[in-house]
């Protein structure tokens, strides 16, 4: 998942719009310092979204293109639990359901895996959600 960012420059620094995300923005002195503020302003952003029962996560236009447009990439778990969240919100399924089709037992499981908090989901559980999202694709979230 590449997100987006437009750069821009001031006389004393940088700042940066989201594309996809348009309240992502952040800035910075220099540009290095702006490169790990834009992914950290992302991944807010897809981690701790203002109304988490209805928010959506737009997902990453590969075909955005353009001068100072740079791509930002969110830490893996983190943009896999803002795909399985969109996936789930868009089937209207609730946590539990979603839960009960993956076969976790325990809601809290699920929450964890939803929220990013899964260090590190098992080659089952990533078979378990391709069947039950047929859009997830593990080089998406990767990439």
């Amino acid at each position: 998942m590449k997100y987006h960012f437009k750069i821009h420059k001031e006389k004393k620094g940088y700042w940066a719009e989201g594309v996809e995300i348009s309240w992502a923005n952040t800035q910075a002195d220099t540009r290095e310092e702006l490169e790990k503020n834009m992914q950290e302003v992302l991944e807010l952003c897809l981690e701790e979204p203002d109304d988490k029962s209805t928010f959506i996560p737009p997902m990453p236009d590969p075909s955005i293109k353009g001068r100072n447009i740079v791509e930002v990439s969110p830490d893996p778990q983190i943009a896999l639990a803002a795909f399985i969240r969109k996936e789930r919100i868009e089937a209207k399924w609730s946590q539990r359901k979603a839960a009960d089709m993956l076969g976790i037992k325990h809601i809290s499981q699920y929450q964890r895996l939803e929220r990013g908090k899964t260090s590190n989901p098992e080659f089952g559980t990533l078979t378990k959600l391709k069947r039950v999202y047929p859009h997830f694709s593990v080089d998406a979230v990767l990439a």
